[in-house]
């Protein structure tokens, strides 16, 4: 009874420091406002020091628990601003601000009202696929990233080729037969200058004791992305967030965060296979041909390291390989299905050779290579 006394006041102690450690932090942000210079205006979220940034950082979750069993792959994350699979959008062009960013086709458009959405298009963009596969993924399994739903899309006023020949003139109506839209993850940013978002070094200061992830949720994270093979993990694919629920605001304006989140903003490079150069891209061939370790027996997972990444070949402890077993063995049959189906991988034109001859590639080729993934992953064990 003592000893279960004395773990609670340790735990007590241990979130009181981390508090402490942010309040001070917090405390300076406010006296300096960053660069020692007198405060201008309320410290907002989009705009914080990099002392406050690395302590949201220490005490930033990776995981949030969900009910993968009740889930409808298909249809995706629901609310405000879902689409329906398939779903007909028509929008107006918004002229970029700037040259656009990435390399793969996109736009802005407005749907109405001021709401402006990013739409990638195009067959032979195959973010346009695996993006919203692999989105559909992170949410079944808790982790973070931005919401994709496979649309139609019919674009008013849009230049003849809105990515390469955005110059030229414009045309009335243009429609995209396969298109994705984009949902930011819900949440508030959390910015400081210097910083497209985080890198994968980062996620090794989470400190558990302080509220931070457990080393479990961080490896699992650290093993789904070697699966899918997201080799281009730069800064600027990732997100410091703060949960619409932990974002508090004080009289002054000031604001902080009390839940910190780190997510995956960007998955388009997956579902192929890790390359120096980012050249391999979507394709079963490629990604089946992946073993998930390196070397199992050191459970050193197998993603190549590309010119853009901040991860490559991450050791996984034990703790975070069971963690992340535990989610995949929840998916149904059903689900993996979903996931691929309706992402439209059966839209790639891809072929494969069989004992039979050449066929296509189908949904259920891309469900059993899904599972020979997962019972690699729960095949082995780790050192700790």
């Amino acid at each position: 009874m003592e000893a279960g006394r004395a773990e609670l006041t340790l735990r007590a102690r241990r979130r009181a420091a981390g508090g402490l450690g942010l309040a001070a932090a917090l405390s300076a942000a406010c006296a300096t406002h960053g660069g020692g210079k007198p405060p201008t205006g309320p410290v907002r979220l989009g705009h914080v020091t990099a002392q406050v940034r690395s302590e949201y950082i220490r005490r930033s979750a990776v995981w949030q628990p969900i009910q993968i069993a009740s889930l409808d792959l298909k249809l995706g994350p629901q609310g405000k601003g879902a689409f329906e699979p398939g779903q007909h959008l028509t929008c107006d062009y918004v002229e970029p601000e700037g040259p656009p960013s990435g390399n793969t086709p996109k736009f802005q458009c407005d749907l109405g009202g001021g709401d402006v959405v990013k739409i990638k298009y195009g067959k032979h963009n195959h973010e346009v696929f695996s993006e919203v596969a692999a989105s559909r993924l992170y949410w079944a399994l808790g982790f973070g990233a931005d919401h994709m739903y496979p649309v139609e899309v019919t674009c008013r006023n849009c230049p003849i080729e809105p990515w390469y020949w955005r110059s030229e003139r414009k045309v009335d109506l243009t429609t995209f037969e396969l298109a994705s839209v984009e949902r930011k993850f819900p949440g508030e940013g959390i910015e400081s200058p210097g910083h497209d978002g985080w890198i994968w070094p980062e996620l090794d200061r989470v400190d558990e004791r302080a509220g931070g992830a457990p080393r479990a949720h961080r490896d699992a994270l650290k093993l789904l992305t070697a699966i899918i093979q997201d080799s281009d993990n730069k800064e600027s694919n990732q997100r410091l967030s703060c949960l619409p629920e932990g974002v508090v605001r004080d009289e002054a304006g000031n604001e902080s965060c009390t839940k910190p989140f780190m997510l995956v903003q960007d998955l388009g490079l997956s579902f192929g296979k890790s390359t120096t150069l980012n050249s391999n891209k979507l394709g079963l061939g490629a990604w089946s041909g992946q073993s998930v370790w390196r070397d199992p027996r050191q459970c050193v997972a197998n993603l190549k390291k590309s010119r853009t990444a901040t991860l490559s070949d991450p050791r996984i402890g034990e703790a975070g390989r069971k963690f992340l077993a535990g989610l995949l063995a929840q998916l149904s049959d059903t689900q993996v299905h979903d996931i691929f189906a309706v992402a439209r991988f059966d839209r790639l034109d891809e072929k494969i050779h069989t004992a039979e001859g050449e066929r296509s590639v189908t949904i259920d080729d891309w469900v059993q290579a899904f599972k020979k993934k997962r019972d690699e992953v729960a095949s082995v064990r780790c050192p700790p």
